[in-house]
């Protein structure tokens, strides 16, 4: 089945444009709570079934909290609040608090004026292709409320970031404490605000949380993730030995050392694998994405680290991880899966198994990463006609021979379709910074010539 709503990642889209609008929302809710109400066995026959809401900080989570509250109590189903928590918090509450789903208000990195709905299944993962179809399919049918003594009860979480607090210090080695470090925390205006500084400094930090005055409006702008650059002047700022930037739901992260270099999460992943297998608790091996740079694969082979490449999307990380019954995975982009630890993505999770790994070396991250770095890589988007099938143009196959040729084994090309715009993603990576340039410009170029747009 073909979804119309769902992508990688939940739904998402611009604030007041379908599907991100409150009638919508209000019958996705209503259409998930007669899902979930039906799929689960586990409950008494006068039991009703409950889900847990969180959100980040953006001004519209209001508006889209109550339409979902509102469709999934007339469905019968009560409903948990959290108010503003981190997307990876709501995977672990939802499992911890034994409910049958939860459901995080969120665009994740993009800018306020976007939003988005994600679901976790009872057990903390996305839900199966299978429940996103049922869900799909009654959002063609009309609400038709329960019974008012039927109808779903709603109530605040009062200590929902002290759970997730304490749970994200566990997975820290209890024999270490983070005395002696002083840590700058980038909150990107998210929903991490008010719960990742915590974690931090009860495990003996000293910190400094920036990005953590969200006005519903604020969030990444220019901070977190996705923007490098504050990270970087507030370590020198503060004089601080490390810096961690979050995005705005805090399921991923980049960090900067004491000279205010960056280290994005093919790097972080990499410190941590290597760091296990030094240990000898690595499981198996480690999964990345089609867009993986090339220098981190080649670091995990003389690592003797199996290495396998998923397609770009945690959710797809996650499957291969599970598929191979391995523990890592993650992406350049700053989602890093430690399924040891958590069922998902987590930023600060994340960032406290690269701190595990400098403490019990005593090395720094430059000092961890010695021997690998980073091959230029270079992405441009072109824009195609929709249903051109680019692959079978002799020009393009053409261009492509000659690149990988060219590149050999120091390099590689990667064209991929966009899943969502009429786009095709050109990306070249390779050890002449000179090369990847040439050929990313060339392989476009020949793409716009062979579309005519």
């Amino acid at each position: 089945m073909t979804k119309r709503f769902f992508g990688t990642d939940g739904i998402r889209g611009r604030v007041g444009n379908t599907p991100i609008t409150p009638e919508f929302v209000m019958h996705l809710g209503y259409s998930a709570g007669k899902v979930l109400a039906s799929a689960d066995r586990y409950l008494s026959k006068d039991e009703r079934p409950a889900v847990l809401i969180g959100k980040d900080t953006r001004i519209s989570g209001y508006m889209l909290e109550s339409a979902l509250q509102a469709g999934l109590s007339a469905a019968g189903v009560d409903v948990l609040l959290t108010g503003p928590m981190p997307t990876p918090a709501v995977a672990y509450l939802t499992c911890a608090l034994r409910l049958q789903a939860g459901i995080v208000i969120s665009a994740s990195h993009n800018p306020f004026e976007d939003n988005g709905i994600k679901f976790f299944s009872a057990s903390g993962n996305k839900l199966s292709d299978t429940t996103e179809d049922d869900i799909e399919m009654g959002l063609d049918a009309p609400i038709t409320s329960m019974p008012s003594a039927q109808l779903g009860r709603a109530r605040r979480v009062n200590d929902a970031s002290g759970r997730y607090i304490e749970f994200c210090k566990s997975t820290f080695p209890y024999h270490l404490d983070l005395r002696d470090i002083r840590i700058v925390v980038d909150c990107s205006h998210g929903a991490a605000y008010h719960v990742a500084g915590h974690v931090f400094h009860e495990l003996g930090a000293d910190v400094v949380v920036i990005g953590a005055q969200p006005d519903g409006l604020n969030i990444n702008q220019k901070c977190g993730a996705t923007h490098g650059t504050t990270i970087q002047k507030a370590v020198r700022q503060h004089h601080a030995d490390i810096g961690i930037a979050l995005d705005g739901d805090g399921d991923r992260l980049i960090m900067s050392d004491k000279n205010g270099s960056l280290y994005d999460g093919d790097q972080l992943l990499y410190i941590i694998a290597k760091h296990r297998q030094q240990r000898k608790i690595l499981k198996g091996g480690v999964i990345g994405t089609l867009m993986t740079n090339l220098a981190i694969e080649n670091g995990f082979n003389k690592l003797g680290i199996p290495f396998a490449r998923a397609n770009v999307g945690d959710r797809h990380v996650l499957e291969l991880i599970q598929k191979k019954d391995w523990e890592l995975g993650g992406e350049g982009s700053g989602h890093i899966i430690c399924i040891d630890k958590h069922t998902t993505g987590d930023g600060i999770i994340s960032a406290l198994q690269v701190l595990y790994a400098m403490k019990d070396s005593s090395k720094s991250l430059a000092e961890l990463l010695r021997g690998v770095k980073l091959y230029p890589q270079q992405l441009i988007n072109v824009k195609i006609q929709k249903g051109f099938d680019f692959r079978s143009i002799a020009s393009i196959k053409d261009a492509q021979k000659k690149a990988e040729q060219d590149l050999g084994n120091r390099g590689r090309l990667l064209l991929r379709a966009s899943g969502t715009e009429p786009l095709v993603r050109v990306m070249v990576e390779g050890e002449s910074e000179q090369k990847v340039k040439y050929w990313v410009e060339y392989i476009s170029n020949t793409l716009r010539s062979a579309t005519k747009l």
